[in-house]
């Protein structure tokens, strides 16, 4: 008889990784929050995505990775940063700053592992099964139910509700860009080239609508910092590896607990209110990501 030893530290980064991914994710959230009243949202998008450029600047001088020979390469890492970083951070940003609440702000988002499944099963050839599928859907209604207590207490037009159809668009179709053309790409440049092109998008809009306008406080300084080392290095870099390492429709779940997480920590950071019906939710999205993450 064949004994089969599984290695722990696979063990490990199988369940590890993705819960450090979940509360690195989260954590923007409620970070953001703290540094937003001292920086407008462009500006503090450029304030972290131009530190975050800059750490992996001089990562990349110091550990020499090996860069890619072919230019499109770069082009494929450009258009995942735009997507991906500009597009949904702005699109989120510019939605909240147009009077959309963040519970609907985050039930956009949460309904990224759909469309990211949808997207995986015609360009990326994935096939799902029929649990897969019923995770999907039942992790939509666990993200509601996480989100509910918000719905409708917001005094968005149009536009806001745009500008965070934009956000889900730039997650959706970064994650699966990514999946495609950049899975083999080095992490540190991958981050480096992205980070660089969305500080100089931030720097724009922060320059044109703001003015750069900043009250320097600790909160802004820590916020700043965490959102670029942990966030804009940290989980992203998570999320460069969970993709590179299992299928699309899978990482993608796992956006399905950020809301609950979110909430949990805004309550604990925050005092905001955690009602019965969004832990409820956050249960609910706990088994959806099971049944999407097993065939």
């Amino acid at each position: 008889m064949t004994t089969m030893t599984i290695n722990p530290a696979t063990k490990i980064g199988a369940f590890g990784l993705p819960l450090l991914f979940i509360f690195m994710w989260s954590s923007g959230y409620v970070v953001g929050k703290i540094g937003i009243p001292f920086a407008g949202p462009f500006t503090l998008l450029f304030l972290r995505f131009g530190s975050a450029a800059l750490i992996l600047l001089a990562v990349t001088v110091l550990t020499k990775p090996t860069w890619p020979r072919r230019g499109i390469d770069y082009v494929h890492l450009i258009v995942v940063g735009l997507l991906i970083q500009v597009l949904q951070f702005f699109g989120l940003y510019t939605a909240l700053k147009l009077g959309v609440t963040a519970g609907i702000s985050a039930l956009f988002i949460g309904t990224m592992p759909i469309f990211t499944a949808l997207g995986a099963s015609v360009f990326l050839g994935e096939r799902l099964t029929g649990k897969q599928w019923s995770g999907l859907a039942i992790g939509l209604v666990g993200v509601y139910m996480v989100v509910a207590n918000k719905v409708g207490m917001g005094h968005a037009g149009m536009g806001g509700y745009l500008a965070a159809l934009l956000a889900l668009v730039g997650i959706t179709l970064g994650t699966l860009y990514q999946k495609k053309f950049c899975v083999g790409i080095d992490l540190r440049i991958a981050g480096l080239v992205q980070l660089s092109f969305a500080s100089l998008a931030a720097m724009f809009f922060a320059g044109e609508f703001e003015h750069f306008a900043v009250q320097w406080s600790a909160q802004l300084v820590f916020a700043s910092a965490w959102l670029s080392i942990v966030n804009s290095i940290g989980a992203i870099s998570l999320l460069y590896i969970l993709m590179r390492n299992g299928e699309a429709s899978k990482v993608a779940s796992l956006f399905y607990l950020i809301p609950g997480v979110t909430a949990i920590m805004a309550y604990a950071v925050l005092g905001e209110t955690l009602l019965p019906t969004a832990i409820g939710g956050f249960v609910i999205t706990g088994v959806a990501v099971y049944f999407c993450t097993r065939k």
